[in-house]
């Protein structure tokens, strides 16, 4: 491969406790990043806690060459940086330490060689979290932008942004895709192994696994 002559890049993937979120992490780990590539997982943390579903897609892969993650200790750094070979964690804890510990593990079985950096961000009240994406990425000079996008969203989504109007109509996916400065793709995994793509210049762009 090229990976260790291209460029190194800094890739941002949007991570929580959903099966959106695991699917932009396999895209982004099969299709997205190379080995000399930096790889930042930021979590916004919102008010309400949500289900760690993320534990059980990797119990039970969505496709044969996925990572299965078992047992996973937890992470209690917000944020730490360099090559993940192996893991830490001590004794149990469980939430959203469990998923983040998960998605390094994943990182660390496909790309040993990955820099993955762990980051976490706030929604103050009254703001929005796709507006927390959109600026921390921003921030931390990414490249690619890479955000998981539930089925049914994107075409009320993208039929809103094209009649002009306001950006509250937009899910969180479409937003950064709308107004991030950098490149930002939304993932949506499908049944049958592939991806679902959308950027400014693709829309419903299919690529097979």
């Amino acid at each position: 491969m090229e990976s260790d002559s291209a460029a190194a890049r800094r890739v941002m993937v949007v991570a929580d406790a959903s099966r959106e979120s695991a699917g932009a992490l396999q895209y982004a780990l099969s299709h997205a990043v190379m080995d000399n590539d930096t790889l930042i997982l930021l979590h916004v943390e919102n008010a309400a806690p949500t289900k760690n579903a993320f534990g059980a897609l990797f119990k039970n892969p969505i496709s044969p060459g996925n990572a299965r993650l078992g047992g996973v200790g937890s992470y209690s750094t917000s944020s730490a940086e360099g090559s993940v070979g192996g893991g830490g964690g001590g004794g149990g804890g469980g939430g959203e330490m469990d998923f983040l510990d998960g998605m390094k593990r994943a990182c660390a079985e496909q790309k040993p060689k990955l820099k993955v950096a762990v980051e976490k961000a706030e929604v103050a009240e009254g703001k929005d979290k796709a507006a927390v994406i959109v600026a921390h990425s921003a921030a931390t000079n990414v490249e690619l932008l890479i955000i998981g996008q539930k089925r049914n969203a994107l075409s009320k989504s993208i039929l809103g942004s094209r009649r002009g109007l306001s950006f509250k109509g937009l899910d969180t996916a479409d937003y950064a895709i709308e107004k991030s400065k950098c490149t930002c793709v939304a993932v949506q995994r499908k049944a049958n192994g592939g991806y679902l793509l959308n950027s400014k210049t693709h829309k419903n762009f299919w690529l097979l696994a």
